[in-house]
């Protein structure tokens, strides 16, 4: 419930991918806040009782819808939608908040690797947001935010929403949080923007495809800056960025090259196997462990032929 908002997008009005034809959802004016009943990127397909069969079975065409579109009067291209993030709420299902992430055979930064599918299904308390249990011993702090955030696009026809994009998208960025304020360039008349792909926590990477993807109630307020111009988006953040997983320190591994999708991988490898080493943990559970919480950092980019990417993970998972 939003007492402050002037609008709900309830979970059926969501769609598939961008497309400026797009009859909105809703038409409001700047400034409005609005709240959204977002779906978890499986459309529902997976619940807090799901198992592995279920991820076999994914209808791939019903991933990540976004709810929306909203139209916000007398947005322009050229124009930058402001979108000021409230809060996110978590759907309770069962009793509890939830989650999932999984392996999906083909996607992810080590596909190649991992070419079995897996699951993990997680139970948290929705109000407290206190860390999400992995086993008998693992706990990930809780930071929700929004995966994909955008507008459309000026070019007319259905694009995929799995791409980030020049006017947002699915961009996974772990900090548009609450408190964060983001800008979006608007391309068409009205912005047309949509909203979806929430999660309870993400390490920045979201190396193995998937985070801990969770159904989540979002208040945004949407506002206009004219003749902004922007070329892709910005955002502001109220404060530290990585406080919840901060206070025990960090395990880190690293990937050296001359190519950064390989020192990428490489640096993700090495954590793994240092997670199956040191906890006895099986690879593919590592592998979504990691998705979860650790962030892929460029560490040097200027000392040619090589280029340094590290890979952190927050030893308050296990301490």
């Amino acid at each position: 419930m939003c007492k402050a908002c002037n609008y709900t997008i309830h979970g059926a009005q969501h769609h598939f991918g961008w497309d400026n034809s797009l009859p909105p959802a809703e038409r409001v004016e700047p400034g409005s806040t609005i709240l959204f009943h977002c779906q978890d990127s499986s459309a529902g397909q997976l619940g807090p009782s799901s198992v592995l069969a279920d991820v076999v079975a994914l209808d791939f065409g019903r991933i990540n819808p976004v709810s929306g579109p909203i139209h916000v009067e007398g947005a322009e291209p050229g124009d930058a939608l402001k979108v000021t993030i409230e809060s996110f709420t978590p759907q309770v299902r069962e009793g509890t908040g939830w989650g999932w992430t999984a392996n999906i055979p083909g996607f992810g930064l080590l596909a190649d690797q991992f070419t079995e599918a897996a699951l993990h299904i997680w139970k948290y308390d929705a109000q407290s947001l206190a860390p999400a249990l992995w086993g008998k011993e693992g706990r990930v702090p809780l930071k929700p935010f929004a995966g994909t955030i955008g507008n459309a696009l000026a070019e007319p026809g259905l694009h995929s929403v799995v791409p980030p994009r020049r006017v947002g998208g699915n961009l996974d960025i772990r900090d548009l949080a609450a408190g964060t304020t983001l800008y979006l360039p608007v391309e068409v008349a009205g912005a047309l923007f949509s909203v979806g792909d929430t999660h309870a926590a993400q390490g920045d990477g979201e190396v193995c495809g998937t985070a801990i993807e969770s159904p989540m109630d979002v208040v945004l307020t949407l506002d206009l800056v004219k003749g902004a111009n922007l070329k892709t988006p910005r955002f502001t953040t109220p404060g530290p960025v990585t406080r919840h997983l901060d206070a025990k320190g960090y395990e880190v591994t690293t990937g050296i090259g001359p190519d950064l999708m390989s020192g990428a991988r490489d640096a993700v490898s090495a954590m793994i196997d240092h997670l199956c080493a040191t906890r006895g943990m099986a690879p593919v559970e590592a592998y979504m462990l990691v998705s979860t919480c650790g962030d892929l950092r460029i560490s040097e980019i200027v000392d040619m032929p090589n280029w340094v990417v590290s890979f952190y993970f927050p030893r308050a998972v296990f301490e």
